[in-house]
């Protein structure tokens, strides 16, 4: 696979995006990646579809990896949506004429649920892995109330996302990285907190409305987001299904289950061409 960065700019933001091209291209997947992490985590998952002859296509989010602006903020959730519709666009020019999927990860995983309910679009399909649609916890109480007093007021303000590394991977070894990963972080604001929150409890709620073929998959032993959530989506339509891994983690592509997923999401892929 050939890689090459690109970058732009979209509400007075300066983004990083980068794609891996496959050889015979047969489909795109615009990547969205997770909370507090960055696009270029997803490496592997890029190799693994091109050798499928998936070409990929991602970019950092607002307040993440290389893109500039506030750690751990967005300006309002329309605005994430509008982003991602920019990374589609692009993709389009990188590879006319061929069909295009969303694949969201934990938040990028709400991002891709929301984009095809919410959005005008052609996407052929989007997988949403570890969505998060509803929590797998409660978090503190005092954050909730204050992240919801300062929406309004001062929606940039960060707190900690409260994530533990070790709920990410049964493998020491993926845990580690992700420590060890400098453009990591841990900030959060209740643009992406609470609106996250709203946006999944939204999604559930609205999925009979859903018209874009879509795969959910989901650990049970996922302890940040709750795979039920993920269940209850797929139970209120029939244009998803859901795949539970017994034991899994909440990053699945870097658990002991990747292969298993990463292959499951391709076959998935060939399935929907």
């Amino acid at each position: 696979m050939t890689h090459q960065e690109f970058n732009f700019n979209f509400h007075n933001t300066s983004f990083y995006g980068q794609y891996w091209e496959a050889k015979q291209t047969e489909g795109v997947v615009v990547l969205v990646h997770g909370m507090g992490e960055h696009s270029s985590r997803y490496k592997h998952v890029a190799k693994k579809l091109t050798d499928n002859d998936f070409s990929v296509v991602t970019f950092d989010q607002f307040g993440h990896g290389k893109t500039k602006g506030k750690r751990g903020h967005n300006p309002n959730f329309e605005a994430v949506l509008n982003s991602v519709t920019t990374v589609i666009e692009k993709a389009k020019k990188l590879f006319p004429n061929k069909p295009i999927f969303l694949y969201g990860h934990s938040m990028g995983g709400n991002v891709v649920t929301n984009y095809v309910l919410r959005k005008e679009h052609q996407i052929k399909g989007a997988i949403a892995t570890s969505p998060f649609l509803k929590l797998a916890f409660d978090p503190p109480a005092i954050k909730l109330f204050v992240g919801k007093m300062l929406k309004n007021i001062v929606p940039s303000l960060t707190m900690g996302n409260e994530l533990d590394p070790n709920a990410l991977s049964r493998k020491k070894e993926e845990v580690k990285k992700y420590m060890d990963d400098d453009l990591v972080h841990a900030k959060i604001s209740p643009n992406y907190s609470i609106k996250f929150i709203e946006t999944g409890n939204w999604a559930i709620e609205n999925a009979s409305k859903l018209n874009t073929p879509m795969l959910f998959l989901h650990g049970t032993s996922d302890s940040i987001t709750d795979h039920k959530g993920s269940e209850e989506f797929a139970e209120n339509t029939h244009k998803a299904a859901v795949k539970l891994y017994k034991d899994g983690f909440h990053e699945l592509h870097n658990d002991l289950c990747a292969s298993e997923m990463l292959e499951d999401v391709v076959n998935w892929l060939k399935s929907q061409l």
